[in-house]
């Protein structure tokens, strides 16, 4: 394949052709979700010209306040995808319970995940904001019958197909179907996503880091040793510098670790107890996983691998720390070393005295 004359629809033909795991229609359901990405960019782009910004006046399931474009873009998801015959249900990060293909459409043998605004905090001060999606095969029967939210209960590691849209100064999009991971920009001029970042990688090493300094107080006892590590810089048992950044923006964060290495921490906290971690494993974390995976980078809890743990809800939350292996492996010992009683006691710099790392 030439890298910028493939399209992305060619591309998924041509996967689904090589892998028969991909069964039925599943380039046809790619297409539906690439038009509802197309739909969502459109809008996101036109902004107060379109009345699109600020409030919908309504919460989602989650009890967060709606943006009019997270309204919009999950109405995009469904309305593209709802009537082709290649689901038979989807999950919105934005709806209480599943969306049933209606009984008079044709259903199909997949289930779509999806988090239709990622970062819509951003929305309003025109900083990225993405969409994230994830392809599930129905379980027997589930399309024929009528499907229920035990039917999207999957570990991510079966998930079939997993991908992001950006919606930055370009839109990509990035998605993996289990053979790498690859990265398509939009060209406005003809419509098309075209493959322009083929075969994605994660190096190994890094020397930058994301994370919201402002939870430090609340994280655990690892995370405070790491990060307190990273921003010792060369004077500390790291013995290089370290950039941080923080987008709030899932979409933003992943993104540029696939283009230039990182480390991105939403850890456990003790912020609210009730809560064992902030990211929706079924609609951010797990797509996000595999996308990472197969980009050669690693995605953990802190204690396990994400596309290992086991959905209880559809709305289950769980820590997330994803991007460069090194790093990532690092960060799983100082877990396992602190639940051993084996960590090191640390002094955290954080803001206590003058800054330490390098912002270049």
């Amino acid at each position: 394949m030439l890298c910028g004359r493939t399209n992305v629809n060619k591309f998924l033909i041509e996967e689904q052709r090589r892998n028969p795991a991909l069964i039925g229609d599943f380039s046809m359901l790619m297409s539906d979700i690439v038009r509802s990405c197309k739909a969502i960019a459109q809008g996101v782009s036109r902004g107060s010209l379109a009345n699109l910004l600020g409030d919908a006046g309504s919460e989602n399931i989650q009890g967060e306040g709606q943006k009019k474009l997270d309204v919009l873009a999950n109405q995009a998801f469904l309305r593209h995808c709802e009537w082709g015959g290649h689901l038979a249900a989807m999950a919105s990060e934005e709806m209480e319970d599943i969306f049933p293909i209606p009984s008079e459409n044709q259903r199909g043998q997949y289930l779509l995940v999806f988090d239709p605004l990622d970062g819509s905090s951003n929305i309003d001060v025109n900083l990225s904001v993405g969409s994230i999606f994830s392809v599930l095969r129905c379980p027997e029967n589930c399309s024929g019958g009528a499907p229920t939210a035990v039917d999207f209960l999957q570990p991510g590691s079966q998930q079939v197909a997993a991908g992001y849209a950006l919606y930055g100064p370009s839109t990509m999009l990035v998605l993996s179907v289990g053979n790498g991971t690859h990265g398509f920009t939009l060209d406005r001029n003809i419509g098309e996503f075209l493959l322009t970042h083929p075969n994605l990688l994660i190096p190994p090493e890094t020397h930058e880091f994301a994370i919201n300094a402002s939870n430090e107080r609340f994280w655990e006892s690892p995370v405070q040793r790491y990060v307190s590590e990273c921003l010792a810089g060369q004077s500390g048992v790291r013995g290089k510098d370290f950039n941080m950044r923080w987008v709030a923006s899932m979409v933003a964060e992943v993104h540029r670790i696939l283009m230039r290495g990182g480390v991105f921490l939403y850890p456990r906290d003790s912020k609210d107890l009730s809560r064992p971690g902030r990211l929706r494993l079924m609609y951010e974390a797990n797509p996000m996983a595999m996308i990472v995976a197969q980009a050669g980078g690693l995605a953990s809890t802190g204690s396990e691998r994400i596309l290992d743990v086991q959905p209880a809800g559809l709305h289950e939350r769980v820590p997330v720390i994803l991007g460069s292996r090194d790093e990532v492996e690092r960060i799983e010992r100082y877990h396992r070393e602190h639940d051993t009683g084996e960590d090191q006691p640390f002094r955290s710099p954080l803001f206590s005295t003058r800054t330490l790392f390098r912002d270049d």
